[in-house]
Protein backbone atom coordinates (compact mmCIF):
# COMPACT_ATOMS: atom_id res chain seq x y z
CA UNK A 1 0.00 0.00 0.00
CA UNK A 2 2.80 2.39 0.90
CA UNK A 3 4.55 1.85 -2.45
CA UNK A 4 1.31 2.38 -4.33
CA UNK A 5 0.66 5.64 -2.44
CA UNK A 6 4.14 6.87 -3.34
CA UNK A 7 3.56 6.07 -7.03
CA UNK A 8 0.19 7.81 -6.94
CA UNK A 9 1.74 10.88 -5.35
CA UNK A 10 4.53 10.96 -7.95
CA UNK A 11 2.03 10.63 -10.79
CA UNK A 12 -0.05 13.47 -9.35
CA UNK A 13 3.01 15.73 -8.99
CA UNK A 14 4.06 14.99 -12.56
CA UNK A 15 0.56 15.74 -13.84
CA UNK A 16 0.49 19.06 -11.96
CA UNK A 17 3.90 20.04 -13.32
CA UNK A 18 2.82 19.19 -16.85
CA UNK A 19 -0.35 21.27 -16.45
CA UNK A 20 1.68 24.20 -15.17
CA UNK A 21 3.96 24.02 -18.19
CA UNK A 22 1.04 23.64 -20.56
CA UNK A 23 -0.29 26.84 -18.99
CA UNK A 24 2.58 28.65 -20.69
CA UNK A 25 1.63 27.14 -24.05
CA UNK A 26 -1.94 28.42 -24.12
CA UNK A 27 -2.90 30.71 -26.93
CA UNK A 28 -3.80 34.16 -25.52
CA UNK A 29 -7.51 33.68 -26.24
CA UNK A 30 -7.55 30.21 -24.66
CA UNK A 31 -5.65 31.55 -21.67
CA UNK A 32 -8.15 34.44 -21.35
CA UNK A 33 -11.17 32.09 -21.30
CA UNK A 34 -9.53 29.63 -18.94
CA UNK A 35 -8.43 32.27 -16.43
CA UNK A 36 -11.93 33.74 -16.32
CA UNK A 37 -13.47 30.30 -15.76
CA UNK A 38 -10.91 29.41 -13.10
CA UNK A 39 -11.47 32.65 -11.26
CA UNK A 40 -15.25 32.31 -11.22
CA UNK A 41 -15.02 28.69 -10.06
CA UNK A 42 -12.46 29.41 -7.33
CA UNK A 43 -14.33 32.41 -5.95
CA UNK A 44 -17.91 31.14 -5.98
CA UNK A 45 -17.83 30.60 -2.21
CA UNK A 46 -16.38 34.06 -1.59
CA UNK A 47 -18.83 35.93 -3.78
CA UNK A 48 -21.38 36.60 -1.04
CA UNK A 49 -18.90 37.74 1.59
CA UNK A 50 -17.16 40.11 -0.84
CA UNK A 51 -20.32 41.54 -2.36
CA UNK A 52 -20.70 44.32 0.20
CA UNK A 53 -17.06 45.45 -0.12
CA UNK A 54 -16.59 44.96 -3.87
CA UNK A 55 -20.06 45.51 -5.26
CA UNK A 56 -19.25 45.89 -8.95
CA UNK A 57 -16.55 45.54 -11.57
CA UNK A 58 -15.27 49.10 -11.08
CA UNK A 59 -14.78 48.67 -7.34
CA UNK A 60 -13.05 45.33 -7.85
CA UNK A 61 -10.80 46.91 -10.46
CA UNK A 62 -9.84 49.76 -8.11
CA UNK A 63 -9.02 47.16 -5.46
CA UNK A 64 -6.66 45.36 -7.87
CA UNK A 65 -4.95 48.61 -8.86
CA UNK A 66 -3.89 49.16 -5.25
CA UNK A 67 -1.71 46.05 -5.20
CA UNK A 68 1.98 47.11 -4.96
CA UNK A 69 3.16 45.36 -8.13
CA UNK A 70 0.26 46.84 -10.13
CA UNK A 71 1.39 50.40 -9.42
CA UNK A 72 4.14 50.08 -12.03
CA UNK A 73 4.03 49.09 -15.71
CA UNK A 74 4.71 45.36 -16.08
CA UNK A 75 6.93 45.98 -19.11
CA UNK A 76 8.93 49.17 -18.48
CA UNK A 77 8.29 50.09 -14.83
CA UNK A 78 6.59 53.43 -15.46
CA UNK A 79 4.60 54.44 -12.34
CA UNK A 80 0.79 54.52 -12.27
CA UNK A 81 -0.11 52.41 -15.34
CA UNK A 82 -3.58 53.16 -16.69
CA UNK A 83 -3.94 50.39 -19.29
CA UNK A 84 -4.41 46.63 -19.14
CA UNK A 85 -3.27 43.98 -21.63
CA UNK A 86 -5.72 41.09 -21.70
CA UNK A 87 -5.63 38.11 -21.76
CA UNK A 88 -2.25 38.32 -20.03
CA UNK A 89 -3.62 40.35 -17.14
CA UNK A 90 -0.76 42.88 -17.19
CA UNK A 91 -1.18 46.52 -16.19
CA UNK A 92 0.90 48.70 -18.52
CA UNK A 93 1.64 52.35 -19.31
CA UNK A 94 0.26 54.19 -22.32
CA UNK A 95 3.50 53.91 -24.33
CA UNK A 96 3.61 50.13 -23.89
CA UNK A 97 -0.12 49.98 -24.69
CA UNK A 98 0.65 51.33 -28.18
CA UNK A 99 2.99 48.43 -28.85
CA UNK A 100 0.49 45.94 -27.44
CA UNK A 101 -2.15 47.33 -29.81
CA UNK A 102 0.20 46.82 -32.74
CA UNK A 103 0.33 43.09 -31.91
CA UNK A 104 -3.34 42.80 -32.86
CA UNK A 105 -6.39 41.96 -30.74
CA UNK A 106 -5.88 38.24 -31.43
CA UNK A 107 -2.77 38.46 -29.23
CA UNK A 108 -3.28 41.36 -26.81
CA UNK A 109 -6.55 43.14 -26.10
CA UNK A 110 -5.78 46.57 -24.63
CA UNK A 111 -8.35 48.39 -22.50
CA UNK A 112 -8.13 51.57 -20.47
CA UNK A 113 -8.55 51.64 -16.71
CA UNK A 114 -10.35 54.99 -16.90
CA UNK A 115 -11.70 55.34 -20.44
CA UNK A 116 -13.37 51.93 -20.88
CA UNK A 117 -16.28 50.29 -19.10
CA UNK A 118 -14.99 47.05 -17.59
CA UNK A 119 -17.08 43.89 -17.60
CA UNK A 120 -17.03 41.30 -14.82
CA UNK A 121 -15.31 38.90 -17.21
CA UNK A 122 -12.47 41.35 -17.87
CA UNK A 123 -11.98 42.02 -14.16
CA UNK A 124 -12.03 38.27 -13.53
CA UNK A 125 -9.27 37.84 -16.09
CA UNK A 126 -7.13 40.52 -14.49
CA UNK A 127 -7.67 39.11 -11.00
CA UNK A 128 -7.22 35.50 -12.09
CA UNK A 129 -3.88 36.28 -13.74
CA UNK A 130 -2.50 37.39 -10.39
CA UNK A 131 -1.41 40.92 -11.32
CA UNK A 132 1.92 42.18 -12.60
CA UNK A 133 4.02 40.19 -10.15
CA UNK A 134 2.60 36.86 -11.33
CA UNK A 135 2.57 37.93 -14.98
CA UNK A 136 6.27 38.77 -14.89
CA UNK A 137 7.10 35.60 -12.98
CA UNK A 138 5.45 33.67 -15.79
CA UNK A 139 6.49 35.57 -18.92
CA UNK A 140 9.97 36.58 -17.70
CA UNK A 141 10.83 33.29 -16.03
CA UNK A 142 14.00 32.79 -18.10
CA UNK A 143 15.26 36.28 -18.88
CA UNK A 144 18.99 36.03 -19.71
CA UNK A 145 21.22 37.36 -16.95
CA UNK A 146 22.67 40.11 -19.15
CA UNK A 147 19.28 41.12 -20.58
CA UNK A 148 18.09 44.60 -19.59
CA UNK A 149 14.38 45.30 -19.48
CA UNK A 150 13.30 48.58 -21.07
CA UNK A 151 12.80 51.59 -18.81
CA UNK A 152 10.30 54.40 -19.05
CA UNK A 153 12.76 56.49 -21.10
CA UNK A 154 13.78 53.70 -23.50
CA UNK A 155 13.59 54.00 -27.27
CA UNK A 156 10.55 52.84 -29.23
CA UNK A 157 12.66 50.09 -30.79
CA UNK A 158 13.76 48.72 -27.41
CA UNK A 159 10.19 48.75 -26.12
CA UNK A 160 8.76 46.98 -29.18
CA UNK A 161 11.50 44.34 -29.29
CA UNK A 162 11.00 43.41 -25.65
CA UNK A 163 7.20 43.29 -25.70
CA UNK A 164 7.10 41.13 -28.82
CA UNK A 165 9.64 38.71 -27.38
CA UNK A 166 7.85 38.60 -24.04
CA UNK A 167 4.24 38.13 -25.16
CA UNK A 168 3.99 37.32 -28.88
CA UNK A 169 6.95 34.93 -29.19
CA UNK A 170 7.06 34.06 -25.46
CA UNK A 171 10.81 33.60 -25.55
CA UNK A 172 11.24 33.90 -21.79
CA UNK A 173 8.71 31.33 -20.55
CA UNK A 174 10.89 28.26 -21.14
CA UNK A 175 14.50 27.47 -20.47
CA UNK A 176 16.32 28.17 -23.77
CA UNK A 177 18.60 25.15 -23.41
CA UNK A 178 15.66 22.77 -23.84
CA UNK A 179 13.78 22.38 -27.09
CA UNK A 180 10.86 20.63 -25.39
CA UNK A 181 9.83 22.13 -22.04
CA UNK A 182 7.97 19.09 -20.70
CA UNK A 183 9.92 16.75 -18.40
CA UNK A 184 9.76 13.10 -19.43
CA UNK A 185 9.79 10.19 -16.98
CA UNK A 186 13.46 9.19 -16.97
CA UNK A 187 12.69 5.74 -15.50
CA UNK A 188 10.94 4.69 -18.68
CA UNK A 189 12.39 7.20 -21.14
CA UNK A 190 12.15 6.17 -24.82
CA UNK A 191 14.91 6.85 -27.30
CA UNK A 192 15.54 10.43 -28.45
CA UNK A 193 13.51 10.16 -31.68
CA UNK A 194 10.56 8.71 -29.81
CA UNK A 195 10.76 11.54 -27.26
CA UNK A 196 10.52 14.17 -29.99
CA UNK A 197 7.62 12.38 -31.67
CA UNK A 198 5.69 12.01 -28.43
CA UNK A 199 6.30 15.62 -27.45
CA UNK A 200 5.02 16.95 -30.77
CA UNK A 201 2.11 14.55 -31.05
CA UNK A 202 0.78 15.06 -27.53
CA UNK A 203 1.06 18.81 -27.31
CA UNK A 204 1.18 20.04 -30.89
CA UNK A 205 3.90 22.61 -30.49
CA UNK A 206 6.84 20.90 -32.21
CA UNK A 207 8.86 23.66 -33.76
CA UNK A 208 6.91 26.47 -32.11
CA UNK A 209 8.94 26.21 -28.91
CA UNK A 210 12.32 25.21 -30.20
CA UNK A 211 15.36 26.96 -28.86
CA UNK A 212 14.48 30.63 -29.33
CA UNK A 213 18.11 31.67 -28.85
CA UNK A 214 19.25 29.57 -31.82
CA UNK A 215 16.68 30.54 -34.41
CA UNK A 216 17.44 30.06 -38.05
CA UNK A 217 18.22 33.07 -40.20
CA UNK A 218 14.75 32.91 -41.72
CA UNK A 219 13.19 33.13 -38.28
CA UNK A 220 15.31 36.14 -37.38
CA UNK A 221 14.30 37.87 -40.61
CA UNK A 222 10.65 37.20 -39.86
CA UNK A 223 11.05 38.50 -36.33
CA UNK A 224 12.78 41.65 -37.56
CA UNK A 225 10.09 42.28 -40.15
CA UNK A 226 7.27 41.95 -37.61
CA UNK A 227 9.17 44.02 -35.05
CA UNK A 228 9.69 46.82 -37.57
CA UNK A 229 5.92 47.02 -37.95
CA UNK A 230 5.60 47.59 -34.22
CA UNK A 231 8.36 50.20 -33.99
CA UNK A 232 5.96 53.12 -34.18
CA UNK A 233 5.77 56.18 -31.96
CA UNK A 234 2.24 56.94 -30.81
CA UNK A 235 1.01 60.46 -30.16
CA UNK A 236 -2.39 59.71 -28.68
CA UNK A 237 -5.55 57.65 -28.92
CA UNK A 238 -8.68 58.04 -30.98
CA UNK A 239 -12.09 56.72 -30.05
CA UNK A 240 -14.28 55.94 -33.03
CA UNK A 241 -18.01 55.61 -32.37
CA UNK A 242 -19.57 53.86 -35.36
CA UNK A 243 -23.16 55.01 -35.11
CA UNK A 244 -25.18 54.05 -38.18
CA UNK A 245 -25.29 53.55 -41.91
CA UNK A 246 -27.93 55.04 -44.19
CA UNK A 247 -29.21 53.82 -47.57
CA UNK A 248 -26.38 51.32 -48.02
CA UNK A 249 -26.01 49.32 -51.23
CA UNK A 250 -27.77 45.99 -51.77
CA UNK A 251 -25.32 43.08 -51.97
CA UNK A 252 -27.62 40.13 -51.25
CA UNK A 253 -30.91 39.44 -53.04
CA UNK A 254 -32.89 42.18 -51.32
CA UNK A 255 -30.65 43.55 -48.57
CA UNK A 256 -27.20 43.22 -46.99
CA UNK A 257 -25.48 42.12 -43.76
CA UNK A 258 -23.11 45.08 -43.22
CA UNK A 259 -20.16 45.59 -40.92
CA UNK A 260 -17.42 48.26 -40.81
CA UNK A 261 -13.66 47.65 -40.96
CA UNK A 262 -11.34 50.35 -39.56
CA UNK A 263 -7.68 50.82 -40.46
CA UNK A 264 -5.22 53.27 -38.90
CA UNK A 265 -1.63 52.57 -39.82
CA UNK A 266 -1.02 48.88 -39.13
CA UNK A 267 -4.05 48.57 -36.82
CA UNK A 268 -7.27 46.95 -37.95
CA UNK A 269 -10.56 46.57 -36.09
CA UNK A 270 -14.12 45.79 -37.12
CA UNK A 271 -17.65 46.13 -35.83
CA UNK A 272 -20.27 43.47 -35.35
CA UNK A 273 -22.39 42.34 -38.29
CA UNK A 274 -25.96 43.70 -38.50
CA UNK A 275 -28.18 41.22 -40.32
CA UNK A 276 -30.55 41.97 -43.18
CA UNK A 277 -30.65 45.78 -43.27
CA UNK A 278 -29.56 48.70 -45.42
CA UNK A 279 -29.84 51.15 -42.49
CA UNK A 280 -27.80 49.44 -39.76
CA UNK A 281 -27.37 50.91 -36.26
CA UNK A 282 -24.11 49.81 -34.64
CA UNK A 283 -23.55 52.29 -31.80
CA UNK A 284 -20.22 50.58 -31.27
CA UNK A 285 -17.06 52.23 -29.92
CA UNK A 286 -13.59 51.19 -31.06
CA UNK A 287 -10.29 52.63 -29.87
CA UNK A 288 -7.03 52.91 -31.83
CA UNK A 289 -3.59 54.34 -31.13
CA UNK A 290 -2.56 57.32 -33.27
CA UNK A 291 0.84 56.64 -34.88
CA UNK A 292 3.35 59.27 -35.95
CA UNK A 293 3.34 60.39 -38.71
CA UNK A 294 -0.44 60.46 -38.60
CA UNK A 295 -2.13 58.50 -41.44
CA UNK A 296 -5.76 58.93 -42.52
CA UNK A 297 -8.42 56.84 -40.79
CA UNK A 298 -9.79 54.36 -43.34
CA UNK A 299 -13.29 52.92 -43.08
CA UNK A 300 -14.58 50.12 -45.29
CA UNK A 301 -18.10 48.70 -45.28
CA UNK A 302 -18.59 45.04 -46.18
CA UNK A 303 -21.50 42.68 -46.62
CA UNK A 304 -20.91 39.50 -44.63
CA UNK A 305 -21.20 36.32 -46.72
CA UNK A 306 -21.08 32.80 -45.34
CA UNK A 307 -20.05 30.79 -48.38
CA UNK A 308 -18.06 33.34 -50.36
CA UNK A 309 -15.78 36.33 -49.81
CA UNK A 310 -17.42 39.39 -48.25
CA UNK A 311 -18.73 41.96 -50.73
CA UNK A 312 -17.53 45.56 -50.67
CA UNK A 313 -20.14 48.20 -49.88
CA UNK A 314 -17.97 51.29 -50.15
CA UNK A 315 -15.05 52.93 -48.38
CA UNK A 316 -13.94 56.36 -47.22
CA UNK A 317 -10.91 58.06 -45.67
CA UNK A 318 -11.01 60.64 -42.87
CA UNK A 319 -8.28 63.20 -42.25
CA UNK A 320 -7.90 63.25 -38.44
CA UNK A 321 -5.21 65.93 -38.40
CA UNK A 322 -7.69 68.80 -37.64
CA UNK A 323 -9.06 66.85 -34.68
CA UNK A 324 -5.57 66.17 -33.32
CA UNK A 325 -4.60 69.83 -33.73
CA UNK A 326 -7.72 70.89 -31.82
CA UNK A 327 -6.95 68.39 -29.05
CA UNK A 328 -3.39 69.68 -28.70
CA UNK A 329 -4.55 73.27 -28.58
CA UNK A 330 -7.14 72.45 -25.94
CA UNK A 331 -4.58 70.52 -23.89
CA UNK A 332 -2.11 73.42 -23.88
CA UNK A 333 -4.73 76.03 -22.99
CA UNK A 334 -6.83 76.43 -19.87
CA UNK A 335 -9.54 73.81 -19.50
CA UNK A 336 -12.89 74.82 -20.94
CA UNK A 337 -15.81 73.73 -18.77
CA UNK A 338 -18.68 74.60 -21.11
CA UNK A 339 -19.24 73.19 -24.56
CA UNK A 340 -17.68 75.25 -27.33
CA UNK A 341 -17.30 74.89 -31.07
CA UNK A 342 -13.65 74.86 -32.15
CA UNK A 343 -13.91 74.66 -35.93
CA UNK A 344 -16.25 73.59 -38.71
CA UNK A 345 -15.36 71.62 -41.86
CA UNK A 346 -17.68 72.43 -44.74
CA UNK A 347 -19.28 69.78 -46.92
CA UNK A 348 -19.17 69.93 -50.73
CA UNK A 349 -21.01 68.14 -53.51
CA UNK A 350 -17.92 66.28 -54.68
CA UNK A 351 -16.31 65.60 -51.26
CA UNK A 352 -16.62 62.83 -48.71
CA UNK A 353 -18.49 64.95 -46.15
CA UNK A 354 -22.24 64.51 -46.51
CA UNK A 355 -22.85 67.37 -44.05
CA UNK A 356 -20.77 70.03 -42.35
CA UNK A 357 -18.55 68.50 -39.66
CA UNK A 358 -18.05 70.29 -36.33
CA UNK A 359 -15.07 69.83 -34.00
CA UNK A 360 -16.06 70.89 -30.49
CA UNK A 361 -15.09 70.59 -26.84
CA UNK A 362 -17.79 68.86 -24.81
CA UNK A 363 -17.21 68.40 -21.07
CA UNK A 364 -13.47 68.74 -21.61
CA UNK A 365 -13.42 66.17 -24.45
CA UNK A 366 -12.48 67.07 -28.02
CA UNK A 367 -14.95 65.45 -30.40
CA UNK A 368 -15.95 65.54 -34.03
CA UNK A 369 -19.29 64.48 -35.53
CA UNK A 370 -18.99 63.32 -39.13
CA UNK A 371 -21.47 62.16 -41.76
CA UNK A 372 -19.50 60.47 -44.54
CA UNK A 373 -20.46 59.79 -48.13
CA UNK A 374 -19.15 56.33 -49.05
CA UNK A 375 -16.90 56.16 -52.11
CA UNK A 376 -16.57 53.52 -54.87
CA UNK A 377 -20.18 52.40 -54.44
CA UNK A 378 -23.61 53.30 -55.81
CA UNK A 379 -24.79 55.09 -52.64
CA UNK A 380 -24.64 55.03 -48.88
CA UNK A 381 -23.63 57.16 -45.91
CA UNK A 382 -21.89 56.43 -42.62
CA UNK A 383 -22.26 58.45 -39.41
CA UNK A 384 -19.44 58.38 -36.86
CA UNK A 385 -18.12 60.38 -33.92
CA UNK A 386 -14.41 60.79 -33.19
CA UNK A 387 -12.75 61.70 -29.90
CA UNK A 388 -9.04 62.43 -29.56
CA UNK A 389 -7.32 61.48 -26.29
CA UNK A 390 -3.80 62.92 -25.81
CA UNK A 391 -1.06 60.70 -24.37
CA UNK A 392 -1.03 62.75 -21.16
CA UNK A 393 -4.48 61.39 -20.32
Amino acid sequence: MHRQDVRTKEAEEERMEENNLLHFLDSPNAHYRRKCEEYVSAHDDEAHCDASDLANARERLEHLLKQPANKFCADCGTPDPKWAALPFGALICIKCSGTHRSLGVHISKVISVNLDEWTDEEVNCLAGSGGNATVNTRYEAFLPENFKKPRHDCTTEERCNFIRKKYEFQQFVTDPQFSCPLRLNTKHAPDKNQQQQNCSARHGFGHAFRNSWKRKDTDNKGLKKMTDVGMVEFVGLIKVDIRRGTNLAVRDVMSSDPYVMLNLGHQTMKTKVIKNTLNPVWNERLMLSIPHPVPPLKLQVFDKDTFSSDDRMGDVEVDIQPLIAAAREHESSAAIAASVEVTKLLASDDGTLARDSVISVVDGKVKQDIALRLQNVEHGELEIELECVPLSQ
